[in-house]
């Protein structure tokens, strides 16, 4: 893990002089790479030990793995964050992927009281309360209903929590990496309620995990009825452990803590339960001492993944600038990018499908001379919400909470192309 204290915010103008960039937009057409003299290059005239012996056969490797070369990306957790494992968080390495799709093995992991180990034979989903017909389905009765596919974004509200009062982890797999994307498979949660008839009254619902903890969440029907999906898959396999083996919620938008994993009970009522992941936690301490709650949409937010503290610059001339963008409230529709602190805007390029609650993978082609670089990324989504500045977001909500931070992160590229965590002020 790697963290940097709290780094004093850095003058905007100040940066600007003395770096040469003041009134200079935004190096965005990439220069013709020249072709090089060939030389003699060892690995290509030399036989190399993979050109000379037979590899592995296919009975040796029946589950894949990633090459050994590859070892280095995996979640990495901040010990001191939490006070024991078992109830903690990890992040997912954005700045070693690409595209939109997390893969399952690198999805951050949040949980309460450690990993349940469930017998999928021995599991059972109920369903009761203000019902018809109070009912129990086992994963083969799950399995046997109408199933759907469905791409989305489950992000911690506490994502980005850590720098509310200022910069803080020195990387975006600590600063943004409470976020995964995956294909989920399930059953629509309506089907269900509606084999045990929701009655009138009943306007919440209260979803339970058979974990340790017995993590619960109130659920609004509304939602429920929308497009929540009851999933036993994801990326074309079963749920892994950690994400809720056999059966979790998805909650298409809306803030981590109530896509309930190891999902074992769905109780249907007339009002919100008060439980203490929606009281003492999950709630939003403004300044004045009251607090926002049931804030469960998570607001459009963009992180630039490369450059960033783990992937610097390393090379002069033909770069690409990476990153993602996402909104609870919609698609993506546009991500603007500076590399000089926001005196100069331009259009990222946007690759790769944009979905629903999904995230959006952007691009800038740029040429890097070596300047300091001040890099920053701004959302807007298809309801013409525009990602806030820190300082906009501060004014709002002050600096208590440490749940849904979604202002505009700040990366400071040295001259060397080592990269920083900063605040502009």
């Amino acid at each position: 893990m790697s963290s940097d204290p709290k780094t004093e915010p850095l003058d905007r103008r100040r940066f600007l002089g003395a770096a040469g960039l003041a009134g200079a937009g935004l190096a965005a057409s990439a220069l013709p790479l020249r072709a090089q003299e060939a030389k003699p290059d060892p690995l290509i005239t030399e036989v190399q030990d993979w050109n000379r012996y037979l590899g592995e056969g296919v009975d040796k490797r029946p589950y894949g793995t990633p090459s050994p070369f590859e070892k280095h990306i995996v979640r990495r957790d901040v010990s001191w964050l939490t006070a024991s494992p078992d109830s903690s968080v990890n992040f997912t390495p954005l700045h070693e992927l690409d595209g939109i799709i997390t893969p399952s093995g690198l999805c951050f992991e949040r949980h309460h009281g450690g990993i349940a180990e469930i017998n999928p034979a021995n599991h059972r989903l109920m369903i009761h309360g203000l019902v018809d017909k109070p009912l129990v389905f086992t994963m083969e009765d799950i399995r046997r209903m109408p199933r759907q596919n469905h791409v989305h974004f489950l992000e911690c509200a506490a994502n980005s929590g850590m720098e509310w009062r200022g910069a803080q982890l020195n990387g975006c797999q600590f600063t943004h990496g409470m976020i995964h994307n995956v294909m989920y498979t399930g059953v629509p949660l309506k089907l269900l309620l509606a084999e045990a008839g929701l009655k009138p009254s009943a306007k919440w619902l209260m979803l339970e995990g058979a974990d340790a903890s017995g993590m619960n969440r109130s659920l609004p029907v509304e939602k429920a009825l929308d497009d929540v999906l009851i999933a036993f898959a994801m990326n074309g396999e079963a749920l892994r452990p950690e994400q809720g083996y056999p059966l979790r919620a998805v909650v298409p938008g809306w803030e981590g803590n109530i896509w309930v994993k190891w999902l074992r009970r769905i109780e249907a009522g007339d009002k919100p339960w008060q439980a203490r992941e929606e009281t003492s936690k999950y709630t939003d301490l403004l300044a004045d001492g009251r607090s926002r709650r049931y804030t469960f949409i998570m607001d459009a937010k963009s992180v630039v993944t490369n450059p960033s503290p783990q992937a610097p610059l390393k090379h002069k001339g033909r770069n690409v600038l990476s990153g993602l963008a996402w909104s609870g409230r919609g698609t993506i529709k546009r991500v603007d990018v500076t590399l000089d602190g926001g005196r100069n805007w331009q259009s990222a390029r946007i690759d790769g499908p944009v979905l629903e609650k999904s995230l959006t993978r952007f691009y800038v082609d740029f040429d890097w001379a070596g300047q300091e670089l001040l890099i920053q990324s701004r959302a807007m989504d298809s309801t013409g919400y525009v990602q806030p500045t820190k300082d906009e977001l501060r004014k709002v909500r002050g600096v208590n909470s440490i749940y849904h931070n979604n202002g505009i992160q700040t990366w400071h590229v040295r001259p060397n192309g080592e990269t920083e965590n900063v605040e502009i002020a």
